[in-house]
């Protein structure tokens, strides 16, 4: 291996578990350096000061060793995030923290590539973790015990955490690049016939970027076309709307699309899962919700059918953001249906709700050359409509091959 992992936490409070961690990689032969992250800004014993890092905040030390704790751990957080951006020899980091230094490392491990080894071993790990991951591949390991001084648990959780960050930062799997572009494709269980199709029919062109339509993987896709690393974009899947119009549990955010507004890939959509929004177990759907139609999919997720006004107003939502999109668009109308359950005799199947959309979306939508709506006389998951969305997908693909430096090659 080439470069170090920096072992990051508050050594203050966590020196002994710093040191035992950096005494573990040390021992498997890895590089490492501890990091301090402390806010109280008294001088601790490690191999970068607390100091060192805060001078990376744009304004400054004093930003950071301010007086104020919440404003101290924003301000080392965003000084660490910079920190770590300007190495040239990071490895991998391995971050430990309480709830305060788990927020606090948090972005700044967020902000690294996908693919660079970062654990982190904290006490909220066994929770909701995803403020903490977001859209990113950071490992969350539970420390079972708090950190305060090494025990008999502490010492097997963490040798552990210290054991597996050895093994990804000596056994990086070399990347693969076959030349294919990558292509995003977003896909729910009730979409998955229509995108299986599509993506067995590209595989020999493009390499095929599954993301599942839960708020994070929508995030996650535009995160990689931001980077350059996503070409095109088969948003066949786009029930995150929903969760975002009705307070649903796998919500998108107002941002959703702007990567492909910024970017101008090649992008053809549909209205996958359009008729769902996602709950928890069936005790958790708010009250304002008890006489809607109701599937439960499995004891922890259950799905309510979107009404005629929700899809008006998803509608508005995407032909908005449709209309800023400078590159190549194009977005399928299934008039059979959204999903496996938007069938005859299926739960779901509500054409009046259906054809709402489609008239907000119509009304709305600014069609030229380059955007157009297609409607199509098939479910969305029938073969003919998963073709059709392919061979459109491939042609403006082609079409647009050498932009940005694309390449069907």
């Amino acid at each position: 291996m080439t470069g170090r992992v920096y072992i990051s936490g508050t050594a203050d409070t966590k020196a002994e578990e710093l040191r035992y961690l950096k005494e573990i990689l040390t021992d498997r032969r890895v590089a490492a350096c501890i990091v301090d992250v402390s806010t109280g800004g008294v001088p601790h014993a490690a191999d970068i000061t607390a100091a060192e890092v805060a001078m990376f905040h744009p304004e400054g030390i004093g930003a950071v060793f301010c007086g104020d704790r919440g404003r101290a751990i924003t301000g080392m957080s965003l000084a660490l995030t910079r920190f770590l951006a300007g190495r040239d020899d990071l490895a991998g980091v391995l971050a430990i923290g309480g709830s305060g230094g788990t927020a606090l490392v948090a972005p700044a491990l967020q902000a690294l590539p996908v693919g660079m080894p970062k654990l982190v071993v904290s006490t909220v790990a066994s929770g909701n973790v995803a403020p903490y991951v977001g859209e990113s591949d950071i490992g969350m390991v539970y420390s079972v015990v708090d950190m305060q001084g090494l025990n008999r648990i502490s010492r097997m959780v963490l040798a552990n955490a210290a054991n597996a960050m050895a093994g990804m930062v000596r056994n990086e799997p070399a990347p693969r690049d076959d030349g294919r572009p990558s292509v995003g494709i977003t896909m729910f269980g009730v979409t998955t016939p229509c995108v299986a199709r599509m993506a067995e029919a590209l595989k020999s062109r493009f390499e095929c970027l599954v993301f599942h339509a839960t708020g994070a993987g929508g995030r996650s896709m535009e995160r990689l076309i931001d980077q350059g690393l996503i070409r095109g974009v088969l948003d066949i899947t786009t029930t995150e709307f929903c969760d975002y119009v009705a307070g649903g549990i796998f919500a998108c955010g107002e941002e959703r699309l702007d990567a492909v507004i910024r970017t101008g890939v090649p992008y053809v959509g549909s209205c996958g899962g359009l008729d769902m929004v996602n709950f928890g177990a069936r005790t958790t759907v708010p009250d304002r919700y008890r006489g809607r139609v109701l599937v439960e999919h499995n004891p922890f997720i259950t799905l309510m059918r979107t009404s005629a006004d929700e899809c008006a107003a998803m509608g508005r939502m995407i032909s908005g953001k449709l209309n800023r999109c400078r590159g190549e668009v194009r977005f399928f109308y299934p008039e059979g249906g959204f999903s496996l359950l938007d069938q005859p005799g299926g739960p779901f199947y509500d054409p009046q709700a259906d054809a709402t959309f489609l008239e907000t979306l119509s009304a709305v939508l600014e069609e030229t050359p380059r955007r157009r709506l297609i409607r199509l006389p098939y479910a969305l998951n029938d073969p003919a409509f998963a073709d059709a969305m392919t061979h459109e997908f491939e042609t403006i693909f082609e079409e647009n091959r050498d932009y940005a430096g694309y390449s069907t090659q």
